[in-house]
């Protein structure tokens, strides 16, 4: 025979759920502000430093850089995408809360779920920051063609990679996730 149904409260809770904590960390609204701005900048002076460089070596190697995105060269994209990246800080209204949203939405969560290696947030940041960079220059290089599109999508994922690596040492610097899991709580009130 069955009774009436059991109320909601009183059903058995699955052996796979087990306990539920909430745990609350601190520092991490702090340490998703400061990544992001950190790769806000991080992007724009990665993007200098590159389209100066590429710059340097076609002037060495005799082949003349062009600067515009109407070509629909390889090299010409690359060199567009990293002069696209180098805006990024003009647009910060724009980049930081994107980044934000993006780091909160992946490394943001990592403590919550009790991960504290440094290796998860480095390469969720890295990835992040390659997709979102390399898929703003590409679509912006599409402008001069395909080929133009596919160097701008690989030098600005690769600014964006190596900017998101520094996000997420400096995200994981910030909150410190083993400190705030091993600390025991022994408030009585």
């Amino acid at each position: 025979m069955t009774g009436p149904p059991l109320p909601e409260a009183d059903l058995p809770v699955p052996s796979y759920a087990g306990p539920v904590q909430t745990r609350r960390f601190r520092r991490i609204k702090t340490g998703l502000l400061l990544a992001s701005l950190a790769a806000c900048l991080g992007v724009t002076l990665l993007g200098a430093v590159s389209t100066g460089l590429l710059s340097m070596l076609g002037g060495l190697s005799g082949a003349a850089m062009n600067p515009g995105l109407r070509d629909d060269g390889f090299m010409s994209g690359m060199y567009g995408g990293m002069q696209l990246a180098t805006y990024n800080f003009i647009l910060f209204f724009i980049t930081v809360p994107a980044a934000w949203l993006a780091l909160g939405l992946s490394i943001g969560r990592l403590p919550y779920r009790g991960i504290v290696r440094r290796i998860p947030y480095v390469r969720w940041g890295s990835i992040w920051g390659a997709i979102l960079v390399g898929s703003t220059t590409g679509l912006f290089g599409l402008i001069g063609g395909v080929m133009s599109g596919l160097g701008a999508l690989l030098s600005g994922g690769m600014i964006g990679a190596i900017a998101g690596t520094g996000c997420g040492l400096l995200f994981h610097a910030i909150v410190k996730p083993a400190n705030q899991l091993s600390d025991v709580d022994v408030n009585v009130f």
